[in-house]
């Protein structure tokens, strides 16, 4: 038997961390057993669901590398083969039509709260003739639950689930318009696609029980469940914006790595051993459904933060230097002129955690500050630093070559001229360089920023010196 799962987000909002966990599970599951992935949108709700909503699906899914094999489904397009089941099913008496009115189904429903019953629909038109009423006159289709015994199942990662039929009502499959009902669709598309195993969020173990009676009435082979518990926040509550429960494009464009947010997301309720960092291998290669834990997990945007950084400074420099565009891009940094992008990822990433970071950190590779770094400034333009940026001036002009060791030693040489300590240069030289107070060494700088600009900031920077103690004199 081949494997094969899917997918299926609503597109009533963006794709938020708990339904990418969600995705990647069921993916993994397919990539370990040689299975296929299937992406589907559930769009049956059309009031709320929307095209961008699935575009940021589909981007979500790209950029986090989660690839399907077929797909996307779109169950607006399918209406038509479920209504052919649902008349299937009314002409076999598996189904019904109910033609109560919305006032008669509150009124069941207020009276069974009085009554402390628990609300369902109470079968009202479950063994009624048609004929009685008028052909223009609306109804629903009703699914035919079994009204006795239990439907049970087991669950890859809760065990044996079990339910008393009696507690199910009938199932609205058709609305009176005409649509037929997401729970009645996810059967049958399962049911056509193949589909042999579902991953999905705690909230639809509810559902599932009514899913299976449709795929049994059916005659179709009922898959295998697994229902993946909720991810609250570190503090214990449920996920929300504040804890870092944004859509998942949100930390791309927060500086986070795709792999980073994929190695987050698999820990955060599956493990192997005390195994923190995994590649996408390594997670194919060990993933099971039995390792999945049945508790909650906590999100921590510090642990994110962490991993992200341990990415930056060990995934290849060109592969962070690819996502890094798209923050450049951003900023609108033109990133043609000056240093390759691999380049400066090698020189800044052992100070940043975020791609974000590190590209507001590195817009003087590429074009010039407005001011220096006030704080810095303060503490870093003395009176004897014009002086040791002439003598710097002096000696980096007259380099054979433009290279860190050259430079290094070129500004090393002037603190030992001027007998002063070497940040009494290093520090100027930085701020002149940069405009900030603090970057990688000096002399992978100033190599990425290139001889003539950096020629060219220290003359800006000498000049402004000089000027501010001229003024400083004269008052």
């Amino acid at each position: 038997m081949e494997i094969k799962t899917r997918f299926a987000p609503s597109p009533t909002g963006y794709l938020h961390v708990g339904g990418a966990r969600t995705a990647l599970y069921s993916w993994l599951y397919a990539r370990h057993n040689n299975g296929k992935f299937v992406l589907r949108i559930e769009d049956t709700d059309r009031e709320r669901s929307t095209q961008p909503a699935i575009d940021a699906i589909i981007e979500s899914m790209k950029w986090t590398g989660l690839n399907w094999d077929e797909g996307p489904y779109y169950q607006t397009k399918r209406f038509d083969r479920y209504n052919q089941v649902i008349d299937e099913l009314l002409e076999k008496g598996l189904a019904y039509k109910c033609y109560c009115s919305k006032e008669r189904l509150d009124e069941v429903r207020e009276e069974q709260q009085r009554q402390g019953i628990k609300p369902r629909y109470d079968g009202h038109c479950r063994d009624e003739d048609p004929s009685k009423h008028s052909p223009d006159e609306p109804y629903c289709i009703r699914f035919k639950n079994p009204t006795s015994g239990k439907v049970g199942f087991d669950d890859q990662i809760r065990g044996h689930i079990e339910f008393d039929n009696a507690e199910l009502d009938d199932l609205v499959i058709r609305r009176t318009d005409g649509t037929p009902t997401y729970n009645f669709c996810v059967v049958i598309d399962d049911w056509d696609m193949g589909i042999t195993h579902v991953i999905r969020g705690e909230d639809h173990i509810n559902n599932t029980p009514r899913q299976i009676n449709i795929y049994k009435a059916l005659g179709a082979p009922v898959p295998v469940f697994a229902h993946v518990s909720m991810i609250l926040g570190d503090d214990g509550t449920k996920l929300s914006k504040r804890h870092g429960a944004v859509s998942v494009m949100q930390y791309r464009d927060d500086g986070y790595l795709p792999e980073a947010l994929m190695n987050y997301l698999v820990r955060l309720g599956w493990g192997h051993g005390n195994q923190e960092i995994f590649s996408i291998e390594e997670m194919i290669n060990y993933f099971a459904l039995e390792n999945v834990s049945k508790s909650a997990s906590a999100f921590s945007t510090d642990k994110l933060k962490w991993m992200n950084q341990h990415y930056i400074k060990t995934l290849p420099a060109e592969r962070v230097a690819e996502e890094l565009v798209w923050q450049m891009d951003n900023l609108g940094i033109d990133y043609s002129k000056g240093p390759k992008l691999a380049d400066v990822v090698n020189a800044q990433k052992e100070r940043c955690k975020t791609l974000k970071e590190m590209a507001e950190n590195s817009v003087y590779f590429y074009q010039e500050y407005t001011d220096y770094e006030p704080k810095a400034a303060k503490k870093w333009f003395k009176e004897n630093s014009a002086e040791a940026l002439e003598r710097s001036l002096e000696k980096l002009k007259n380099l054979p070559e433009w290279k860190l060791e050259p430079i290094e030693e070129a500004f090393k040489s002037v603190a030992t001229d001027m007998d002063v300590g070497l940040g009494k240069v290093g520090m100027p030289l930085r701020l002149a360089i940069t405009g900030l107070g603090v970057s990688p060494e000096m002399g992978i700088t100033m190599e990425l920023v290139g001889r003539e600009r950096c020629i060219a900031r220290i003359e800006k920077t000498i000049k402004y010196l000089k000027e501010k103690a001229a003024s400083q004199t004269n008052a």
